[in-house]
């Protein structure tokens, strides 16, 4: 299996786990939200709307072109940061916190 098609599947494992956590559904950001600089655009999203509309819909375009991935992601250790601080449910922060390492490390190990 390629790493195209790994990571597509882990993508998938990162949505079921984020809709479990009740994290999926929210409100498209607006357009002005994805032009932020700042990491993650911390200042115009929630973590969970960013993984959703920007990390999971770049990396799904990268994986249909078939293009390079990055050389590093690292978004794991934010996801638990936040998680922990938003007192999610133990059990669906670690399940959230393994797809997104999943990710990185496909992504990273590329």
């Amino acid at each position: 299996m390629s790493v195209h098609q790994q990571l597509q599947t882990a993508l998938l494992e990162l949505e079921a786990s984020m809709k479990a956590a009740n994290l999926w559904r929210m409100p498209t950001p607006e357009v002005e939200a994805f032009a932020s600089q700042q990491p993650f655009c911390i200042d115009t999203m929630s973590l969970p709307q960013w993984v959703r509309f920007v990390f999971i819909a770049r990396l799904k375009a990268l994986i249909d072109a078939k293009a390079p991935l990055p050389a590093k992601c690292d978004v794991a250790p934010a996801m638990a940061a936040y998680l922990q601080q938003e007192k999610v449910r133990a059990s669906d922060q670690v399940l959230v916190v393994r797809a997104v390492e999943k990710v990185d490390q496909l992504v990273t190990d590329n």
